[in-house]
């Protein structure tokens, strides 16, 4: 879809085109709508990624909670499916998965929410480094640092999604 014909379109159908883009966060693309028309594909994402920073704590927590944990085998989006395909998410050996899982779980327990990274362009065992450096951090950085991963997965899905023809 171009940026102009995502221009064009109502709040409803401006949000089944993108509200995808924050995982499981609609709302996000409904606040944006209403700062259109947008220059490009790089506007829009800065328009969604100012309308998460506005939110409240609370909706920030809910959306980090919506993405799926990394190397999980179900419920993932077909976007979220894809990107850890591409990371090599799809083929981790037996061991790599349950030590993926348990360090999930670490993660999980620690932060209260997934770990999340952009993980196109990652190897399997940049994720692990990344997963493993993380847990190391504060919890008011790791929050911080699972925001901007977010904004960058968005980034990625816009520049898959929106042309600027």
């Amino acid at each position: 879809m171009t940026i102009a014909e995502l221009n064009c379109l109502d709040r409803q159908a401006f949000v089944e085109a993108v509200g995808w883009v924050f995982e499981h966060s609609p709302w996000v693309a409904e606040r944006a709508w209403s700062f259109r028309p947008f220059a490009d594909a790089q506007a829009l994402h800065a328009a969604m990624t100012d309308e998460v920073r506005r939110a409240s704590e609370a909706e920030q927590l809910a959306l980090l909670r919506a993405h799926p944990d990394l190397g999980t085998r179900a419920r993932l989006t077909r976007a979220s499916g894809n990107e850890q395909a591409g990371a090599g998410l799809d083929s981790l050996s037996r061991a790599e998965f349950d030590l993926l899982q348990e360090l999930n779980a670490d993660y999980r327990n620690r932060f209260g929410f997934p770990f999340l990274l952009a993980v196109k362009g990652s190897s399997k065992y940049d994720i692990l480094r990344a997963l493993h450096a993380r847990m190391e951090v504060s919890p008011q950085q790791e929050f911080r640092e699972a925001l901007n991963q977010v904004y960058r997965i968005a980034a990625f899905r816009i520049a898959d999604t929106v042309t600027e023809g």
